[in-house]
Order: C-alpha cells, then structure tokens, then sequence
C-alpha cells in the first residue's frame, strides 16, 4: 500500500471522483515539465526554411530602391516584410488550432501609403511564388490585404504570460552577406525554441584557416528545442547534425565574434578584453544572429556585443540564438552574469551588453569585461 507521499493522486485511483484544485495543479505542472514542442518546431522550421527561399529570390533582385528608411535607421527591405508575411502565414496553417501572438519587426504602416503600392503588390507576388514553388498548400492566391494582415499579425507585446512567438523576418544587412531569419517561441516567458535560417552561411568554418574544407556549399539551418540539444543541417533539407560549443579553456587560443555595425558594438572595449584574455586571433565581424549559429557549431569560441548608450535591445534580435547556444552547450548573459530575460516585452532590461561563450571561459571572460569596463569608466 503506497505511503500518503507516494499516494496517487485519488481521482486517478478513482476515476469517478473529480481532482481538487491543488490535483489539477500538480497535474499540470507535471504535465508541462515534460511538455515537447515538436510539433512547433516543426513549423517553426517550414516557416523560417520558405522564408529564407523567398530572401534568395529577393537577394538576386534585390535594387538599392528597395530599401526605406526608419527612425531607427534599420533598413527595411522587400525581403523584410516578405519574410514576416510568410512566417506568419505558415504558423497560423501549421498550427491553426492555437492562437497566433507573434512578436516582430515591422508593420505595414509604411507599405499603406500611396507611394508604396508597387512595393506591396512585388511582395504579394514573392510571397505566393515562394508558397506555390514549395506545393506544401493547396491554397488561393493572398491578395494584398492578406499579406498586409499577415504582416500586422506581428503586433504582440510578449511578456511572461503565454506563448509567444518572436521574429526578426531578416536580420543582418549590413555586415557583409550574412543574414539570418530568425524565429523563437517563448512560453511563460522562457525561450523553448529557437530557429535560424543563414541562407549565406557556409556549411564548413568560417573562422579556422585550418579547418577550411572544400565543401563550398552555403545554406544553413540551427534549430534548438529546451532540453533536446542544438542541430544543424543544410537548408536544401539533408540530414541534420548536433552540433556544441568549442569546449577550448585556454583563452590564449579563442577567437572571437563582434558585430560589424558600430552602433551594436563598441569595438575599441571588445579589443581591450580580448588583449586581457591573450587573444591572438583578429576579430571575425558579422551582423545578425548567423553569430550565434556559428559559435554554436564551434567555429569560435566568443562573441561579445557592447552597444552605444542608448541603444536597446529587442528581444527577436537574441531570442533564437540564445537558445541555440545554450542548447548547445553555451552560456549568454549580460555582462554582469546576468541571465537574459526575454519575459519584459519587446526590449530586454541588460547591463551593458551581452557576452556568450563556452562555461570554462566564462568566468575568464567576466572577469576581463569587468576590468575593461572599470578601465574605460577611469579614462572618462
């Protein structure tokens, strides 16, 4: 006879009593502890992969017209907006039984004025090409209108109530060819999932002389699911691979990542800790979240990132690869040690910046950021 701890509880040893509030609760809480989100990532994956084959299209095309400015000074392109449309539209089929809270990039404030009706009707048209060339829907032809919703679906606050998908629908275009979509889905707060799509990423190292291979094939896929390890595979589809961090303890023998844009990183401090921690390699430069995608897979062992005063991060341009970091084995934070928390809204509240890395070199790594930053903070 079981003790009064090892109990069932009594509407399972009776199934015609109903469970107590506290039973439910129990219930429910085991229930989500082994809670997959396979079937999620599994749209997370189509969306983000038709996503990428629709920026390829518009890279081939892509005219300096394309591009509008913002406030922000981030620019928004043809592939921007079709990208969020698509992503959209393949949650909201893939997953048609849950409600759609998707927070992103743009909106389609922009695309309703006057001037922009070539623009929307080139992004209409990309976006049924891209659904129609993949055969996955057998669905009409999306009008203008239907895109413009789609677009707009991306209007959630977030926050640590529910589930929330995050996107930044092309990340990265300014730091060379590397970009990257990027798709996460938060649950109660918490990143569970993480995709990033780099249609320009070669599948070999892009850091390690040595380590080149003559494969010269570009295209990749990261996807990451809490608890069930980081994987890569080439975004034509073949089989994937896990992938982890470089598991290197001497710093002397890292390299390191940096954003290209100045306004995301201050390169002059990312210089003088890589000096503190005897780093020998030249800083690899690269905008958007491909940075995670590579550190996770191994190709360097660092990435730091110190924006201007002033600027604010969002949540959708760290939440996929975070979590496709820590799956693989990393640890991001900001640069107090702090872990990120993606459960405030669209910005999150860091000291400073965010710095990522393997465990062995994180205390070396913390130390060097806080002896850099007392440095800079005496010299003003």
């Amino acid at each position: 006879m079981p003790t009064s701890s090892t109990r069932p509880p009594s509407f399972l040893l009776y199934p015609e009593s109903k469970p107590s509030k506290t039973e439910k609760h129990l219930l429910s809480f085991a229930l989500s502890v082994k809670m997959s989100y396979h079937k999620e990532l599994v749209a997370a994956k189509k969306a983000a992969s038709l996503a990428a084959q629709l920026c390829q299209r518009v890279q081939k095309v892509l005219l300096q017209s394309d591009v509008q400015s913002k406030s922000d000074k981030t620019p928004v392109t043809v592939a921007d907006y079709g990208s969020q449309a698509l992503v959209s539209f393949v949650l909201g089929i893939e997953l048609s039984s849950e409600p759609l809270s998707l927070v992103a990039e743009e909106d389609s404030t922009d695309l309703c004025n006057d001037g922009a009706r070539d623009m929307l009707e080139r992004i209409t048209k990309l976006v049924n090409e891209t659904i129609t060339s993949d055969g996955s829907y057998g669905i009409p032809t999306l009008s203008t209108v239907d895109v413009l919703e789609a677009i707009d679906s991306g209007k959630s606050e977030g926050g640590s109530v529910g589930r929330h998908w995050v996107l930044d629908p092309i990340d990265g275009t300014k730091g060379g060819d590397q970009y990257a979509i990027a798709l996460a889905l938060l649950d109660e707060g918490k990143v569970v999932l993480g995709v990033l799509a780099c249609p320009n990423l070669p599948l070999a190292s892009i850091c390690c002389d040595h380590q080149k291979s003559s494969n010269n094939e570009v295209g990749c896929l990261f996807y990451a699911e809490v608890g069930a390890g980081t994987y890569m595979q080439p975004l034509n589809g073949s089989s994937p691979v896990k992938v982890q961090v470089t598991t290197i303890e001497n710093s002397e023998e890292a390299s390191f990542f940096e954003s290209y844009e100045k306004a995301h990183s201050q390169h002059d401090l990312s210089s003088s800790i890589a000096k503190k921690l005897g780093v020998k390699a030249p800083p690899v430069r690269i905008d958007s979240q491909v940075k995670y995608g590579a550190l996770s897979r191994g190709d360097g062992a660092i990435y730091m990132r110190f924006p201007r005063k002033g600027y604010c991060e969002k949540i959708w341009d760290h939440a996929a690869g975070f979590i496709v970091v820590t799956e693989a084995g990393g640890v991001v934070s900001d640069v107090a040690g702090n872990p990120l928390d993606f459960s405030k809204g669209k910005h999150l509240d860091l000291y400073i910046g965010i710095i990522a890395t393997n465990q062995k070199l994180m205390p070396k790594l913390l130390k060097a950021v806080k002896e850099s930053l007392e440095e800079q903070s005496s010299a003003l």
